[in-house]
């Protein structure tokens, strides 16, 4: 545990544990420890326990866990102005915005404070450019594993099964079919209703499936053909996660609408739509919210991004996940696991058994934290800057435990 940490009043395990079971609202199983300390791609716990991580806040943690980048802009803009209303401009939400579009197929931003939010307001956008411009089509076409967030819109536009029947009444409006499938995709468009489609790159939340090229080439393709509006959504994707700073940059394609949240503030809550100029209908009062573009979270942002890009991290995210593809490719032979997948540093594997879940509980006693989102599939999204020897570290770690559970 780091030096200063030791020294500090560290308070009881358990008693933190139980004032948490008394007082939090319960909506997910957690582990029997408290994080208090993070650094890079380590967390230490209120035990002194070390973990490498390789979830990183399920993404969203591209420079680590609190780099120094990032505490010394909040430090800054802390002292200098932390929120002004949304109905005025600040310095940073402008920095922030050209920067962005700078860098990005994009010409138009609106900043928001997660990803859920961003998708919500990608669906609000493309449907009211229905309402004025596709002669009031509003149907947007979306896939079957994919993933848009937790708000009841996005819940709806996601292609979970099992929340099918989660808070009925759902949003209608979203027609569902299989990824990578061109022909269902072109078979769901009815001209006059269907005004967007929307997915995701690579299906993170499902296990690490990737778009195909000729697949996301041919939706952009059927978004020509039929007038209708592309939404990526990068909420996982962007920021450099992929290998380059968008995923779509990697296909040849532009979106006409695009999300961005999880890295792109590098641990503080933020989010973006942006969009095409052509796109952009919104009205006065169609869109905001209290706390949008706040300067706080623009500073952020701001010192994140210059991170990423000033020093290339998509292209080290690129080399690492090669590597680790490699290393993980060399364990399936020995090991029985199949198909092993992913862009840069999101990575997904599959076990021979339903033992995932086993296998991040093993894992995190031995000290590594990393993700089955299918109980038989383990995905990876360490930190953009991690080293190629932590990533032996985490398959130094990850190996006997497979060995025993798949034993």
């Amino acid at each position: 545990m780091p030096a200063h940490l030791q020294a500090a009043a560290v308070p009881d395990t358990a008693a933190l544990i139980k004032d948490a079971e008394a007082s939090l609202m319960y909506v997910v199983t957690r582990p029997g420890k408290v994080m208090v300390q993070g650094k890079g791609s380590y967390l230490w716990d209120s035990d002194g326990k070390r973990y490498l991580d390789f979830i990183q806040g399920w993404a969203v943690n591209c420079l680590g866990h609190s780099p120094p980048a990032l505490a010394r802009a909040l430090a800054r803009q802390a002292r200098q102005l932390v929120n002004a209303s949304p109905a005025l401009y600040n310095d940073q939400m402008i920095r922030l915005a050209k920067l962005l579009t700078d860098h990005s197929c994009l010409d138009k931003v609106f900043f928001a404070n997660s990803g859920a939010e961003a998708n919500e307001g990608a669906i609000k956008l493309a449907r009211k450019h229905g309402a004025l411009k596709q002669n009031g089509a509003y149907e947007i076409i979306t896939t079957w594993n994919g993933f848009h967030g937790r708000t009841l819109a996005t819940m709806s536009a996601s292609g979970k099964k099992h929340w099918d029947e989660l808070y009925e009444p759902k949003v209608k409006g979203f027609v569902r079919v299989p990824f990578n499938d061109l022909p269902a995709m072109r078979q769901a468009i009815v001209p006059g209703r269907t005004c967007a489609i929307m997915l995701e790159p690579v299906q993170g939340e499902a296990g690490v499936i990737v778009a195909t090229n000729a697949y996301l080439q041919g939706v952009r393709a059927l978004c020509d053909e039929f007038g209708l509006l592309l939404i990526l959504d990068e909420i996982q994707t962007g920021i450099g996660r992929c290998g380059t700073l968008f995923a779509y940059e990697q296909y040849g394609i532009e979106p006409d609408i695009m999300t961005l949240a999880k890295g792109l503030g590098g641990g503080f809550p933020v989010s973006a739509l942006l969009a095409k100029d052509a796109v952009c209908v919104f009205e006065q009062g169609d869109q905001g919210g209290t706390f949008c573009a706040q300067p706080l979270a623009m500073a952020a942002t701001l010192a994140v991004l210059e991170e990423v890009i000033g020093k290339k991290l998509p292209a080290k995210a690129a080399t690492r996940g090669r590597y680790l593809l490699r290393r993980l490719k060399a364990l399936a032979k020995e090991l029985g696991l199949t198909d092993v997948r992913g862009k840069g540093l999101l990575v997904g594997v599959d076990l021979p058994k339903d033992k995932g879940a086993e296998v991040v509980s093993q894992c995190l006693e031995a000290g590594l934290l990393i993700n089955a989102p299918r109980p038989n599939t383990l995905r990876f999204m360490p930190a953009l800057n991690l080293s190629t020897a932590q990533v032996d570290e985490m398959l130094d770690i990850l190996t006997p435990v497979l060995r025993r559970v798949l034993a």
